[in-house]
C-alpha cells in the first residue's frame, strides 16, 4: 500500500489561489483554458479528499463566484498566513 499524505488543509478553512486556476477540461460548462478562480482569490475548503491511486490530497474549494473547483496543495495557501 502506497503511503497516505496527511491533508495539510482542513475543511471550512480559507484559502487563496497562489495561480490562476484554469479549465483543464474537467470543469463542466466552462471552455478549456477559461479563468476560474484569478491568483490571490479566497475561497473556502468545502470537501477534502484524495486522489485514488496516487493519495494525492484534493480540495474542493468555493470561490466568491460560486465555482467549486478541485484544488492541489500546491495551487492554494492558507489565508491566515497572508492576511494575518
Amino acid at each position: 500500500m502506497d503511503d497516505v499524505r496527511i491533508p495539510k488543509f482542513q475543511w471550512g478553512q480559507p484559502v487563496l489561489a497562489v495561480i490562476d486556476l484554469r479549465n483543464d477540461g474537467s470543469y463542466p460548462d466552462c471552455v478549456d483554458d477559461e479563468l476560474l478562480a484569478e491568483r490571490g482569490t479566497q475561497g473556502e475548503i468545502v470537501q477534502v479528499g484524495s486522489h485514488v491511486d496516487t493519495q494525492t490530497p484534493i480540495y474542493l474549494v468555493e470561490f466568491p463566484n460560486g465555482r467549486v473547483v478541485g484544488c492541489l496543495e500546491e495551487e492554494i495557501i492558507a489565508a491566515a498566513l497572508v492576511t494575518g
